[in-house]
């Protein structure tokens, strides 16, 4: 259950923060509406899966990496945003964090 709650959070988070591209600084109260909503049940459901049984860097680390990653590809997709050699390396690399942090909480 504390994975799922992880998952539920990292979606909500990406939602808010591509709903916060899309208000155009808050301007548009739909999207400001999105936004908040997003970020308060990101945190809402990072708070109940930290507390069932994650361990606090592990979760955090998943959700900002899983989440950064996320936006980027969204960005570059959707938004028109460019995609460089360093932004895939740096994705590769919070990757690779988020795989060293969960084995070495494994043990």
């Amino acid at each position: 259950m504390a994975w799922l709650l992880l998952a539920l959070a990292i979606a909500a988070e990406v939602l808010a923060t591509s709903a916060l591209k899309l208000s155009n600084g808050f301007s548009h109260l739909g999207w400001s509406i999105v936004v908040a909503a997003g970020y308060l049940s990101s945190f809402a459901a990072l708070g109940q899966a930290l507390k069932l049984q994650l361990e606090m860097g592990t979760a955090y680390a998943i959700w900002a990496g899983v989440g950064t990653a996320a936006i980027t590809v969204i960005g570059a997709l959707f938004l028109g945003e460019g995609v460089s050699a360093f932004k895939i390396g740096g994705i590769v690399l919070i990757i690779a964090g988020v795989v060293v942090l969960n084995l070495a909480g494994a043990h």
